[in-house]
């Protein structure tokens, strides 16, 4: 007999895990365009994943996790080596009430993710097991509540995807709109039209806000100085730096940095 659940449906179907556990360390990824019959918790341990749903496009490092709604079309890529760690939920286990939802990734929920690989699929019908997954389905509704929005516009043809990805590898650099254009094949002309009509913005604008994402990925991780974050993201000058991403995000690296700590 299952467990009841506090308001009487069982906590998972008989013969079948409610929740499970998959992990994969991959070299650069893409998914393609899918969906599952299951809720997802896709989470990072290590690299940099790019999550697109609907017209958005997230950057999700270690320090943030998504919940993907069952039967939500979307796309998962990396463009260099990632320690994937995904939890899938039942579609009957209440979640975040939205589609897609970014959150950031507490110390706590990064550990629940990385203990829940112990259960693999078909193998999360013990009591603990069940008692776990249902604390950590509660956790992903409370980070739910406090979304991150900080994200990009999902380019639409293939040649805007080969010219963020060129820059997104190169955002210390001060990559090239002529220089982008030649790695996706197309004009420089060309490439700023695809601009204009996939994202509404310019590559001026596209660049500004990945260094600014970039640069919140780097401020959550530990022992990094918000000077060496400037450089990395191509600010020459602390000062630009500073008051660039506090227009972007509302306040000043460093708050951000002990914030997100």
């Amino acid at each position: 007999m299952s467990e009841p659940h506090q308001d009487g449906a069982p906590l998972w179907l008989p013969g079948r895990a409610r929740a499970f556990g998959y992990a994969q360390d991959l070299e650069p990824l893409d998914t393609g365009w899918h969906e599952h019959d299951t809720h997802q918790l896709l989470y990072a341990a290590a690299g940099t994943l790019r999550l697109e749903v609907g017209g958005a496009l997230w950057l999700l490092p270690p320090q943030r996790g998504a919940w993907i709604e069952a039967g939500t079309p979307h796309r998962v890529t990396s463009g260099r080596p990632t320690r994937l760690r995904t939890v899938y939920f039942d579609a009957s286990v209440e979640g975040p009430d939205s589609p897609c939802c970014v959150f950031a990734m507490t110390p706590l929920g990064r550990e629940m993710v990385l203990h829940a690989m112990r259960w693999p699929e078909e193998g999360a019908s013990d009591r603990q097991a069940i008692l776990f997954f249902e604390a950590l389905a509660g956790l992903c509704r409370e980070w739910g509540e406090s979304p991150l929005d900080f994200r990009l516009q999902r380019p639409r043809s293939e040649e805007l995807r080969r010219a963020m990805d060129y820059a997104l590898e190169r955002l210390g650099e001060d990559p090239r709109l002529e220089d982008a254009a030649r790695h996706a094949g197309v004009s420089g002309r060309t490439l700023s039209r695809r601009f204009a009509e996939e994202t509404r913005s310019t590559w001026r604008q596209f660049l500004h806000s990945a260094r600014m994402l970039r640069a919140m990925e780097l401020l959550s991780a530990p022992d990094q100085r918000v000077t060496d974050v400037a450089l990395e993201v191509g600010f020459e000058s602390l000062g630009a730096f500073s008051q660039a991403f506090r227009l972007f995000a509302g306040e000043t690296p460093s708050d951000y940095r002990s914030r997100s700590r």
